[in-house]
């Protein structure tokens, strides 16, 4: 099992940057990628960005050259630094990590990202 705690989130206004951390624990030996999802109301869930044990990145069309993800594997943490937001970035945004190739079987609780005008 791995657990995963989100941290971070609040209400920026339109503009601002924010960093999400996600701490990892449990069987963290059994990760093999992780990454961000977000739902904003209304809206189905997305996949944000990830990040693969060997580094090698993915990003969202819609969201590359804003957001940067990043991982320590000495703190068992992620992040996800977000700049020039908008408030269509306003969301739950979720930590996920897959043990399986293509599986996102982990989740964190989520936390809330408001960008305001």
């Amino acid at each position: 099992q791995v657990q995963l705690v989100e941290s971070g989130g609040g209400l920026v206004q339109a503009g601002g940057s924010l960093r999400l951390s996600c701490a990892a624990s449990g069987s963290i030996f059994s990760i093999n990628a992780m990454g961000w999802y977000r739902q904003a109301p209304g809206k189905e869930r997305e996949l944000v960005a990830a990040i693969s044990s060997g580094r090698d990145t993915y990003y969202a069309d819609s969201l590359k050259g804003r957001f940067t993800i990043s991982r320590d594997n000495v703190k068992n943490t992620l992040y996800l630094q977000m700049s020039s937001l908008k408030p269509e970035d306003t969301a739950i945004y979720y930590c996920v990590a897959q043990r399986r190739p293509g599986v996102w079987d982990s989740w964190g609780q989520g936390t809330q990202v408001t960008v305001s005008e």
